[in-house]
């Protein structure tokens, strides 16, 4: 079995790894099913999930929905308005054919809401949590100042931020601020998008925090099964693995792409978390795939946009992604031309 850990003032007793869902979408339900009762299986017992990610709810409560009482599921509602997120709720306890949620949380608000609000978002999980539909109340955030700013609050049990080993030292505060206060830590983007490839670099940096339960994204058997591996045998944060570390953290020094999907769908059909950054992977994953003529013919759909400015507007880590893009396409295209005969 793998190690367990108390998630903050929730007293809920989680694996030391948690299951992010995001990724199974792309799968099929028996392969997700799979996947999931795999995980379980192994000894994962916290699994994250969202309304906003398609069918995956939904996969989780086929796969799980027997062993309901073992496990601790978190969701997220990325409603604006108190209506909205009830019906939000009400779906997402059908998908996951379940009569409660043990952790909602609100899904990277632009603004926190107010507390005396009565018709507000915070409210509306109040109100839930009373009726006993929630059991905890979380939020989400890309932001910084937000994320500390509902660590001071006090509304929360649990925030769930980016957290890996490109961390700054300003998110790393945000760690100390909620243990601190007893609050929980959820550590999404683990690899930061894929851009980190070695994960042992990020499980054994964030095993040091024991308020943080990373959810590793996964949609591969094989990527489960490294994850169970670290568990069983955990790599050590020693000179050699600080020495990755700060490899990774020189090369991918200065404003790129996280890959979140904030900014989708854009208007032209630009894939943006990929093509945003895809000098970075050309560099730090297999390029073949990304020198097919069906992948170039993605990254030329980059000369048709139109400058709306909506990407950039969603941006949660205020890049200015329309030229961030055009940057990243002529890099490309000298990438191209140096391995395409």
């Amino acid at each position: 079995m793998m190690d367990t850990m108390q998630l903050g003032r929730t007293g809920l007793q989680i694996s030391r790894s948690g299951f992010g869902a995001l990724p199974i979408q792309r799968i099929s339900f028996d392969e997700a099913k799979g996947i999931l009762r795999r995980a379980y299986e192994a000894g994962i017992t916290f699994f994250d999930t969202a309304r906003m990610y398609t069918d995956s709810e939904e996969k989780i409560g086929y796969a799980l929905a027997d062993v309901r009482s073992k496990i601790v599921i978190a969701t997220k509602s990325h409603a604006k308005d108190k209506k909205t997120l009830l019906e939000h709720l009400e779906t997402s306890l059908r998908n996951l054919k379940t009569d409660y949620i043990d952790i909602y949380q609100l899904h990277n608000p632009k603004e926190l809401p107010q507390e005396a609000d009565e018709e507000g978002l915070y409210a509306a999980l109040v109100e839930a949590k009373k009726k006993g539909l929630i059991r905890h109340i979380g939020i989400t955030n890309h932001s910084n100042k937000l994320a500390m700013e509902a660590a001071v609050s006090g509304m929360y049990e649990t925030i769930q931020f980016p957290l890996n080993t490109l961390s700054s030292e300003e998110d790393l505060q945000l760690i100390a601020a909620c243990k601190e206060r007893n609050i929980g830590v959820i550590a999404m983007k683990g690899l930061s998008g894929g851009l980190i490839t070695n994960a042992a670099t990020t499980f054994s940096f964030l095993r040091q925090y024991d308020n943080v339960v990373p959810i590793w994204g996964i949609q591969r058997m094989s990527e489960l099964e490294q994850f169970i591996e670290m568990e069983k045998n955990p790599p050590a944060l020693d000179d050699a693995m600080w020495e990755a570390i700060r490899k990774d953290r020189k090369e991918l020094a200065g404003d790129f792409c996280r890959g979140c999907g904030y900014c989708m769908p854009c208007p032209v059909g630009i894939e943006i978390p990929t093509q945003a950054r895809i000098s970075l992977l050309l560099g730090r994953a297999p390029y073949q795939p990304f020198l097919e003529d069906s992948f170039k013919e993605k990254m030329d759909r980059i000369k048709q946009c139109i400058e709306c400015g909506q990407c950039k507007s969603h941006c949660p880590y205020q890049l200015d992604t329309p030229n961030l893009l055009k940057r990243e396409l002529k890099r490309y295209q000298e990438f191209y031309e140096a391995h395409v005969r």
